[in-house]
């Protein structure tokens, strides 16, 4: 039955990837990942240290956190990205293609507000952004950018399960603010999470040409996190959110820390022969897409509904079983 399900759900994310792709996508010969994320890394952090940005402050307008990046002149005296500290440059480490990828970003702001808060990696964000790639200049030979794409006044939501992995790893890391009408028919949004992320072309499109992307082009999106919708991926009465049950941190060289029983925000679907920590019974099917995640036989569904309404229990109020687990969390209850 395990197959099954991971049968379906591939299937599912295939379909959901090729309906992105753009008409005049087009793909060249697959490179080796780890010769090219060198030089992916080279030019990231290059521009990083000839380039400053300026952020722009206007609350409740358009172009609040608005970002502009600039090459800093000879003999001029603005600090690089990379040396300034207004706005902290941080690092998320990533496993993939069996290297450690270094995914640079930036918090111009984490978002806050009585609503506010974090996508988890497979949920739906409505987001503005500004997509650039970052190239040599084969004129002067020095690292510059240009711009593919834009969104300031976005209606469509994005699941973050089917677009480029850089999106994927840093939007959880960023909240929503808050937002209000305005008598003309536009809103504004305050406090939103607003940021920059700086990606390798391995967890981007990579040899894939797209929308006046060249392949293999490191990419930076700067970004405002505006709000999300919840996804229930195995349709089992739980949001996907509230199925990560574990901390995976990654460190520089790789290594990975499992800290059990603490969502991160991320959700899982990793190789038959790895242990994922967000995978109760051990099924090799996560939570998430499990519509029996302790392997009772017993669906989640039927596990958290309250036999005295016929609705699901709030999570929260799910039912514990001896064991002090939640009823569809252990094989205690039946």
């Amino acid at each position: 039955m395990k197959n099954i399900f991971k049968a379906f759900y591939f299937v599912m994310a295939a379909i959901a990837v090729t309906s992105c792709n753009k008409s005049d996508d087009s793909t060249t010969e697959v490179k080796d990942y780890s010769e090219q994320y060198q030089k992916d890394l080279e030019l990231i952090e290059d521009f990083l240290q000839t380039h400053y940005m300026e952020v722009t402050n206007n609350p409740g307008a358009t172009d609040d956190q608005s970002v502009t990046f600039t090459e800093i002149p000879t003999g001029g005296t603005q600090t690089s990205i990379w040396n300034q500290t207004d706005y902290p440059l941080q690092v998320r480490y990533v496993n993939k293609h069996d290297i450690t990828y270094k995914l640079y970003y930036i918090q111009l702001r984490q978002g806050s507000g009585p609503t506010s808060k974090s996508p988890c990696n497979v949920d739906q964000v409505l987001a503005s952004y500004n997509g650039k790639y970052i190239y040599t200049d084969s004129d002067t030979e020095k690292t510059t950018f240009d711009q593919f794409e834009e969104s300031l006044n976005p209606q469509t939501y994005f699941s973050l399960a089917s677009v480029i992995a850089g999106w994927t790893e840093i939007f959880p890391k960023f909240k929503t603010g808050s937002y209000a009408s305005n008598p003309d028919g536009t809103i504004s949004y305050f406090d939103f999470g607003a940021g920059v992320m700086f990606v390798p072309s391995g967890l981007g499109y990579y040899n894939v040409s797209t929308g006046g992307i060249p392949s293999y082009s490191p990419l930076i999106f700067s970004f405002k996190l505006y709000e999300i919708i919840r996804e229930d991926q195995d349709a089992d009465g739980i949001p996907s959110y509230q199925e990560d049950i574990a901390t995976v941190n990654v460190a520089s060289d790789g290594t990975e820390t499992v800290i059990n029983g603490v969502p991160d925000g991320y959700v899982r679907v990793l190789d038959e022969d790895e242990v994922n920590p967000d995978d109760t019974d051990g099924d090799d099917i996560p939570d998430f897409l499990d519509i029996d995640d302790d392997g009772d036989y017993f669906t989640t569904l039927s596990e958290i509904k309250n036999p005295l309404t016929g609705e699901s229990y709030p999570y929260d109020e799910i039912p514990t079983c001896t064991d002090g687990k939640k009823k569809h969390l252990s094989t205690a209850c039946h």
